[in-house]
């Protein structure tokens, strides 16, 4: 079955339009015009004009043809603000309006790349590929000066679902497996007019064309969890990307920690995706000489100045013919990068560099020489070419600028992230360790507290101490379980947003909905066991009362924990937050401390732990029942013991009703928050 989406149409009228402008090239034959045939002068900085083979469609993954873009930036330039690590010396800086000025990370690269072609941006660390590579992705937009189109059109978010961007660290979740991880992206991300059954065998064929079928049925792995190797998780954070026939794919580092082999399958998997009509761009650092002459173009960038831009076959020959010859056989791409840092210790040099026995000032020397002759030699003509290009035709622009709808609606999105979220999360949902420690705690409770008893004021002061406790144990538990998800998940949040996969809010439902179903169920183990072990009123109004106050201060207590999290997405700071919102709650909340002072008594009323504590001596004790009938004085009503001095225990439930408001109140927070701090990180 042929899987064709609404790509195959623009394509069909596009392909032949770029041709004409020059944009588009094959990987089959690289042919200059009759011209350039007969001079054998190497053309340095232009790549010549080609057509691709838009009908060679050799695996099944390449099924569907992208819209062709072609991507030209020119003149970028990008600088960030300098930020003391001394938090008062920025306070001062900021207050006297004098700060510590500007960093400039790029100095003005211009280049182009088309769809057929794999542009390699190189370059030594630090020297600004990454940068610039999130730049043309659209990943950076601010302090940004120059031009970057795309089919002549500046970016827009029109595009963010045309762009692949496989970042240097595999952005996956560990728990899912290979294949799993793919299918759920092709629910996620493929549009409407694609059936179930196209949907599967676009990830199947996709796990197929990347060598995945060894490992469909492993665990993707990270951190404390086994699973692929590097180059398996490589291979399928691009298989994540490609689902979807992005126009544009880029990469950041692809072949980092990959062995030889590893490296040269995935380079030429990048090249059977160019092929297919695709725009590539890649950084790499120290790629073999065998990758290295398999990109198209190459951009080479030293301390922000780009030094080369051009084929990459044809760049030891602008460099020899410029004077710097190696003395030893040396990899091209080592080769390329000792010139970006100014190393030059085993090749010659030009006489015209070669002014000092200072070995930095040499280095320094060299820089600047390559420099000038880039701008002199090799910026003109790429500027030119831009130029020269026929501006991409009409359709093809408004194309660019056609935002495409949601794969799938609120219901479809909220079906597949809530399966997603308990596939990746039920291996803590199902905790053994989890399920014994809520037995193994209501155990050890109901035999502190065996048939307890309340005849006494003693007897009924420990039985309030045990459901205060049982406040307290149910309140940390839930707070710590929620309070780390979005920090966790941080990085796979801001790339899916990035990709626009699906609502922000969808998201957070599933989160909340899916945990909510083990914050549920182990409380309810627990009460079950402790209740009826510490001998509590044996009635079911009581049961389900005392059961359904502390699921609702368990639910409560996940929205804050959730709130906590999603305010500062950070593991460290969120754990802070949270124990000290905790201790805070436990000390109002109206065991240790019934008459706090006037100035302090606010705090009880912020407290979700007071209003929970209060409804459970509510559902389990009444107001008239009777205690202490042994003493001298006679029987006493309950109400009239010390232990509910600041609470009637005849009033009604209010306190249930605050507790609902607060549980939604901290979800409708933490969505907000979760939306502005993923929407800054995105930026």
């Amino acid at each position: 079955m042929e899987i064709v989406d609404e790509g195959e149409r623009e394509t069909q009228v596009a392909i032949p339009a770029l041709a004409a402008m020059g944009a588009v090239r094959s990987h089959n034959f690289l042919t200059a015009t009759d011209k350039e045939a007969s001079n054998p002068k190497p053309r340095f900085g232009r790549s010549p004009d080609l057509k691709i083979d838009v009908q060679d469609r050799s695996s099944p993954v390449f099924k569907s043809n992208p819209l062709p873009i072609f991507l030209k930036f020119e003149d970028v330039e990008y600088s960030v603000r300098l930020v003391s690590r001394d938090p008062v010396r920025n306070v001062r800086c900021q207050l006297s309006a004098q700060c510590g000025g500007q960093r400039q990370i790029l100095r003005g690269v211009t280049g182009s790349v088309g769809p057929g072609e794999v542009l390699a941006l190189m370059g030594p660390s630090g020297s600004g590929k990454t940068t610039l590579l999130k730049i043309i992705a659209g990943r950076l937009t601010d302090n940004i000066r120059g031009s970057i189109t795309y089919n002549d059109i500046p970016y827009s978010t029109a595009l963010k679902r045309r762009i692949g961007f496989v970042t240097q660290e595999d952005i996956l979740f560990p728990q899912l497996t290979v294949q799993e991880t793919l299918v759920f992206a092709a629910f996620l991300r493929l549009p409407t007019n694609m059936t179930r059954q196209q949907k599967l065998e676009r990830a199947e064929s996709t796990l197929k064309e990347l060598g995945l079928e060894r490992c469909r049925n492993t665990r993707i792995g990270g951190g404390f969890v086994k699973g692929v190797s590097g180059g398996e998780k490589k291979r399928t954070s691009i298989g994540y990307e490609i689902l979807v026939d992005p126009s544009l794919l880029f990469l950041d580092e692809p072949t980092s920690g990959l062995d030889s082999a590893s490296a040269n399958r995935l380079l030429q998997v990048l090249r059977r995706l160019a092929k297919a009509g695709r725009t590539i761009i890649t950084t790499i650092h120290q790629p073999s000489s065998r990758i290295f002459y398999m990109f198209d173009k190459l951009l080479l960038i030293s301390e922000g100045y780009p030094i080369y831009i051009g084929q990459a076959c044809t760049s030891m020959q602008y460099f020899s013919s410029l004077g710097f010859v190696p003395q030893l056989a040396m990899n091209p791409a080592e080769f390329l990068l000792d010139l970006a840092t100014g190393h030059v210790q085993d090749m010659n040099i030009p006489e015209a560099v070669n002014s000092s026995s200072d070995t930095d000032e040499i280095s320094r020397d060299i820089i600047k020489f390559l420099q000038r002759k880039y701008k002199s030699e090799l910026e003109p003509g790429e500027k030119e070419e831009n130029h020269r290009r026929a501006k991409a035709p009409r359709h093809l622009q408004q194309a660019v600028q056609l935002k495409k709808d949601w794969t799938m609606s609120c219901i479809e999105q909220f079906m597949v992230l809530a399966k997603r979220t308990f596939r990746e999360r039920c291996s803590d949902y199902l905790d053994k360790l989890r399920l014994l420690q809520a037995i193994g705690v209501g155990v050890l409770l109901g035999l502190l507290w065996w048939k307890s008893r309340i005849d006494t004021e003693a007897h009924l002061r420990d039985q309030i101490g045990l459901m205060f406790y049982i406040c307290i144990f149910w309140t940390s538990a839930s707070i710590f379980g929620a309070v780390y998800v979005f920090p966790f998940e941080k990085s796979c949040l801001v790339k899916e947003r990035q990709a626009d996969m699906y609502r922000l809010s969808v998201y957070y439902v599933c989160s909340t909905l899916c945990d909510m179903v083990a914050h549920v169920f182990y409380p309810t183990i627990f009460m079950i066991i402790t209740y009826f072990m510490a001998d509590l009123k044996r009635t079911a109004p009581c049961f389900f009362s005392m059961l359904g106050a502390v699921l609702l201060v368990v639910i409560t207590s996940q929205g804050a924990g959730e709130l906590f999290g999603a305010a500062v997405l950070s593991v460290k700071r969120a754990g802070l937050m949270a124990s000290l919102v905790l201790m805070l709650f436990i000390l109002t909340g109206g065991f240790y401390v019934q008459n706090i002072p006037f100035f302090m008594r606010w705090l009880k009323y912020v407290s979700f732990m007071h209003y929970g504590f209060r409804l459970m001596l509510k559902a389990q004790y009444s107001g008239e029942e009777l205690y202490e009938c042994d003493g001298p004085g006679g029987c006493k009503k309950l109400q009239s013991s010390p232990s509910f001095n600041t609470l009637s225990l005849a009033g009604g439930m209010e306190e249930m009703w605050i507790l609902l408001v607060m549980a939604l109140g901290y979800r409708f927070l933490a969505l907000f928050c979760l939306r502005r701090r993923i929407s800054a990180c995105s930026s």
